[in-house]
């Protein structure tokens, strides 16, 4: 039986992170991925300046730099034809003012390239776990089952569950997350477009007519992300397609032309919004990070970065033990407690935002009720720096543990 010091369930940007920063503490690591690749549609595509200034640490910046992405610097609104600037990224301190708006699956190829560079590390693709082993009350490593069917075990001293909303990890480990109330569930599109509807990377949001959603112009398409009431998929499904098309069209402006790209229902993904928080991350030999540990909203993009700044903490926390065989529940406690501040206040601002959606989506969203921290933001230019450092930097932003700095 294959035997690790540390593995990590799931191949999402939280545990490619920890695993890369863990193999750099000269820890064996494995990281289990279920799929053949990354390429996946309609995952988050934002890398925020905290994300950016780590890569900068780990000397992956250069790297990255290479990639082509569309930089965003500004996050703009129209509500209730009442157009907002709700972020300026091009005012914040660093070297970073933008969100880079790059592939998931580029990211992914990235942090996997720079890991699969440390002797230490090891990706296993095509592998999906089934379940915990466990000796008495401790977790002991994974269960799994190979692309060919065969079923597999790997021992380790430390797992962790980084495989997202949906987990199988927190399932096992007997975690129940807190679920909080969510206005909306998620169509995603995308439409193909002719250039100049907006600027390359831009982001703009509209909420008013009893609609909502949020389209970048990704140079050759716009990625859409239309909101709907919460559980109403089906019966806005029984529709014909036109209707949708018609419908988005109108809202932002779109001639026929632009939404016939757009053939069937199949080309509609639906995105099942939850938000939920554990209120415990770990267990005895096992812990959650990422959306595994706090599910988040679509709302501001923010998951990926903050899954990322837990992988980082949760490295800096644990490397010390797992190299010596005392990782504890202490040890795992720590995580927790770094993260649960930046995780709570995100949260509680997204269900702020929520209040917004539901009123644009019940259709009593106008200009004279726009929520009054908009109405300020929309006048006091100087705040939208403020609200650009906490999208885009965050709360406790986590910088690269020394032993992984390039």
């Amino acid at each position: 039986m294959e035997r690790t010091t540390c593995c990590v369930v799931g191949g999402g940007p939280a545990g490619m992170m920890l695993g890369l920063l863990l193999a750099r503490a000269g820890i064996r690591v494995t990281v289990l991925e279920k799929h053949r690749d990354f390429l996946r549609d309609f995952r988050g595509d934002t890398v925020h300046p905290s994300t950016l200034r780590l890569l900068d640490e780990l000397g992956l910046g250069e790297r990255f730099a290479q990639l082509p992405f569309p930089k965003l610097e500004e996050m703009r609104m129209e509500i209730a034809g009442t157009t907002v600037v709700a972020a300026d990224f091009s005012r914040i301190p660093g070297r970073h003012k933008y969100i880079a708006m790059v592939p998931q699956w580029d990211f992914l190829d990235l942090l996997a390239s720079a890991a699969e560079a440390e002797p230490s590390f090891t990706l296993r693709m095509c592998t999906e776990v089934t379940g915990l082993r466990r000796d008495g009350g401790r977790v002991t490593g994974v269960r799994y089952t190979a692309e060919d069917g065969t079923p597999g075990e790997i021992a380790a001293d430390l797992t962790v569950g980084c495989d997202g909303r949906r987990s199988v990890v927190r399932g096992e480990a007997g975690l129940v997350p807190e679920e909080f109330d969510v206005p909306m569930d998620v169509w995603q599109v995308r439409v193909d477009a002719p250039r100049g509807g907006l600027k390359d990377g831009r982001v703009f949001a509209r909420f008013g007519d009893g609609q909502a959603a949020v389209t970048m112009d990704r140079g050759t398409y716009f990625q859409t992300s239309y909101l709907i009431g919460k559980g109403r998929d089906a019966e806005l499904r029984s529709h014909d397609i036109q209707w949708f098309r018609d419908r988005l069209g109108a809202f932002f402006g779109w001639d026929a032309a632009v939404t016939a790209g757009i053939g069937s229902w199949d080309d509609v993904k639906l995105l099942d919004v939850s938000m939920g928080r554990l209120p415990r991350w770990y267990g005895n030999g096992v812990l959650c990070i990422g959306d595994a540990a706090h599910t988040m909203s679509p709302v501001g993009g923010v998951g990926v970065n903050l899954a990322i700044q837990d992988a980082v903490a949760a490295a800096r926390i644990l490397a010390r033990p797992l190299r010596e065989g005392t990782v504890c529940g202490h040890d795992l406690e720590r995580v927790q407690k770094r993260r649960t501040l930046p995780t709570a206040l995100v949260q509680q601002s997204q269900q702020g935002e929520h209040k917004l959606i539901r009123s644009a989506l019940d259709g009593t969203l106008t200009a004279g009720t726009m929520p009054l921290p908009l109405r300020i933001l929309r006048r006091a230019r100087p705040l939208r720096a403020a609200t650009a450092y906490i999208g885009g930097l965050g709360i406790r932003p986590e910088r690269a543990p020394a032993f992984a700095r390039a």
